[in-house]
């Protein structure tokens, strides 16, 4: 017997509680959170990584996009920062199964120049750039808190210095230092075992007071409808491509028509799945419990249970 939509609606809000418990400052939805209108946070985790001990932050940006050239690939900034000196900031947050490739750092700070050069300005007038990648693993695997990236003019051995600045972050690193306890934050669960009171104050404020925990619960909801909205619209489109060669033999308006049915019944299906994943981890993850366990207690099909035990 399926549930009610109100039975549906508990079960969502319990799975929300469960994963908001279980979420660290380096998962991408809580940090986006946490650093939300937060200046001194980030302004505390930027002068950690950077060293620029008298940084101070002017303006910030969560998410914010850039594209300024037609038909460029965009790039959506995790946290956007200007200083008082005009430096500009960009620190991406980078969980372990998502990556950040060399590349991908020379095209986020490249899209930071071109972003902060206008038609009218001379190169010289380009900002001081800092591309911050804080990865939850060594991406290097050397050991060392931090990688930093800088041109070199090999003929000389001296350094460009052009203003542009990648920095990787270990974020596996642990020590007494200032950026060993910053990494042990930034992967932890539970406020009250941070070291620096703006992120235990970040941290707590989100998952304990009634205000912080209901905005939460909004914004996963909103990831969960995106997610759908997402899988019809790729079932649409795969809809109309598998119409269009059954128009071929059946009449194109007519194939049209099916695949996009088709196309919608499969996105639907297609959103369904992955907020099914993503309620699967977070009981994994938040009550340490089985995959096969978690999905019992979502009452997931034993047929279900098999599709989804091949992707988790």
């Amino acid at each position: 017997m399926g549930r009610t939509i109100k039975e549906l609606k508990s079960l969502e809000h319990s799975l929300d509680l469960a994963r908001l418990r279980g979420l660290r400052p380096i998962d991408d939805d809580f940090m986006r959170c946490i650093f939300r209108d937060n200046i001194p946070l980030v302004q505390l985790v930027l002068r950690i990584l950077t060293n620029i001990d008298d940084l101070v932050i002017t303006k910030l940006e969560i998410q914010k996009d850039l594209k300024r050239l037609l038909g460029a690939r965009s790039i959506c900034l995790d946290a956007y920062g200007i200083d008082s000196k005009g430096r500009i900031y960009n620190l991406e947050i980078q969980r372990w199964d998502h990556g950040f490739g060399v590349r991908r750092a020379r095209f986020h700070s490249s899209s930071m120049d071109i972003e902060n050069l206008d038609a009218s300005q001379d190169f010289d007038e380009l900002p001081e750039t800092y591309t911050i990648i804080l990865a939850e693993k060594d991406f290097f695997g050397k050991g060392c808190p931090f990688y930093p990236i800088e041109r070199v003019n090999l003929a000389t051995n001296e350094l460009f210095n052009d203003g542009e600045h990648i920095l990787y972050v270990n974020g596996e690193y642990r020590d007494d230092s200032e950026i060993g306890k910053l990494m042990h934050d930034f992967s932890c669960w539970n406020p009250d075992e941070m070291n620096y009171d703006l992120m235990k104050d970040a941290a707590k404020y989100y998952k304990e007071t009634p205000e912080g925990v209901a905005y939460m619960c909004r914004t996963f909801e909103e990831i969960r409808k995106e997610g759908i909205e997402q899988g019809i619209e790729q079932g649409i489109a795969q809809g109309i491509e598998q119409g269009i060669a059954q128009g071929i033999e059946q009449g194109i308006a007519q194939g049209i028509e099916q695949g996009i049915a088709q196309g919608i019944e499969q996105g639907i299906g297609q959103g369904i799945e992955q907020a099914n994943i993503a309620n699967i981890k977070s009981l994994m993850n938040s009550l340490k419990i089985t995959a096969q366990q978690a999905m019992e207690a979502l009452k997931i099909s034993p047929d279900d249970q098999i599709k989804y035990a091949a992707k988790l």
